[in-house]
């Protein structure tokens, strides 16, 4: 496409990567931007990032750059740092095969050292993948349709390999290649998918959905600190309530929440409205340029698992509320984590907000004010807040009366802890004014 078909300006794009795109084109190099910035220039979104491609290999590109460094195992690829902002650049991506007997047999060491640099596991799943090629094929090694458009600074083209712009225009997320195939190779692919489609308000294609719910098991193949981060793509892009429910449809809240799961009969239930309730308010904070933690969505998305495992606990260990709930919040973590990753700094904030939830009922006496000044106040009661609003009844006085209680001055907080202790306990029985003892006459 030229210029003119596309609509792409520079003014569009980067500083900072016209500049990588400019010295690798100096250099003798081809480069051009990829993937998802492609993508949103088009639609009219902002991107949030700018990727690189180029025939230039790792090596080079670092030898162009001084503010270079070369990360990664399965791929290598060359950040380019300019403060607080990186520019990804990636070798044109080849195909792959195990080495054959007729190059070994041959002595062609080279190309058998080629194919060896990409391997796959026993489920299909690409390990290593350090195999560079043309921009031709690394377009067929591009995962969505709308994600292999490559922009060019040298002549203002864009390629489109792959019906890209067909995509966008069907507001369809449609992989490239055999859907299982890719699948395998990489499982991580579905979650993708998935996200796409709710982040830019679109179908997946019946081919690419097709084969989603039966491979969705894969996913527990994947390191769990990788799905750590691909879950706060998931679920902290503003589009949170949608992509929850899309996970759900296809199958995938299973192998990344296994203890959830059981909970969410339907839409109607609890647990699935108290989930939804939270990644609605995250959705808005997230949309209104507010701050939020991923240690609330954890919270909330473990509370009744949380819940249940600590009744059980009560019930066959004869262990107090306190106490079962202290372990029953260790084993659901651990068990959490062998699936996704949770940082401590994360998982700690988690026990704060869910000890909260044992605390502030109990209000009488300093207590309260104590309470006030715990440093996850806010965020306890937040979550309290919502608990309230989904399960209603005593609860949601609880919350509030929190409410209340944390705006009110301090007269009114002392008139609303003598309401609350008077309807506990009725009314104090009065003092018995004691009568001063007899003196003795002198003597």
């Amino acid at each position: 496409m030229t210029r003119g078909e596309h609509g792409i300006s520079r003014e569009d794009v980067s500083p900072n990567a016209l500049k990588v795109m400019y010295r690798l084109n100096g250099a003798g190099f081809e480069s051009y931007l990829v993937g998802g910035c492609v993508r949103d220039i088009l639609m009219g979104h902002e991107p949030k990032d700018f990727d690189v491609v180029t025939n230039a290999t790792p090596e080079q590109i670092k030898g162009l750059f001084k503010n270079c460094r070369l990360i990664g195992r399965r791929f290598r690829l060359a950040h380019i740092v300019f403060g607080r902002e990186i520019i990804e650049v990636a070798t044109f991506r080849g195909h792959h095969s195990e080495p054959d007997s007729n190059d070994e047999a041959a002595g062609d060491s080279k190309a058998a050292k080629a194919k060896v640099t990409a391997k796959q596991d026993a489920h299909g799943q690409l390990v290593r993948d350090n195999v560079f090629g043309t921009i031709e094929e690394d377009a067929e090694r591009r995962d969505f349709t709308f994600n292999a458009m490559y922009y060019s600074v040298a002549d203002f083209t864009v390629k489109d390999f792959a019906g890209g712009l067909e995509a966008i225009e069907k507001r369809e997320v449609r992989l490239i290649g055999d859907p299982e195939v890719r699948y395998r190779e990489d499982p991580v692919r579905m979650l993708r998918a998935v996200r796409f489609a709710a982040k830019l308000s679109m179908s997946i294609h019946p081919d690419t959905a097709t084969p989603i719910k039966k491979l969705a098991s894969l996913l527990t193949n994947i390191p769990p600190a990788r799905l750590f981060e691909e879950t706060l793509k998931l679920f902290l892009s503003g589009k949170g309530e949608a992509t929850f429910l899309m996970l759900r449809e296809y199958g995938l809240i299973a192998p990344l929440f296994p203890q959830i799961e059981p909970f969410l009969a339907d839409e109607s239930c609890r647990e699935m409205q108290f989930i939804l309730e939270v990644l609605r308010n995250t959705d808005d904070r997230i949309n209104n340029d507010q701050r939020v933690t991923p240690a609330f969505l954890y919270a909330a998305l473990l509370w009744y698992p949380l819940e249940e495992k600590s009744q059980i606990l009560q019930a066959e260990s004869g262990l107090n509320a306190h106490d079962a709930f202290n372990i029953a919040s260790g084993e659901v973590i651990a068990k959490q984590t062998q699936r996704i990753m949770i940082p401590k700094r994360f998982s700690t904030v988690m026990r704060d907000i869910w000890i909260l939830q044992q605390r502030l009922p109990k209000r009488f006496g300093r207590r309260a004010f104590q309470l006030l000044t715990h440093p996850k106040f806010r965020a306890g009661y937040d979550f309290l807040l919502v608990r309230g609003q989904i399960e209603g009844g005593e609860l949601l006085e609880l919350a509030q009366w929190w409410t209340q209680f944390q705006h009110a001055d301090a007269t009114k907080q002392k008139g609303m802890l003598n309401a609350l202790r008077k309807s506990e306990n009725g009314p104090r029985p009065r003092k018995r004014k004691r009568r001063p003892a007899k003196r003795p006459p002198d003597a």
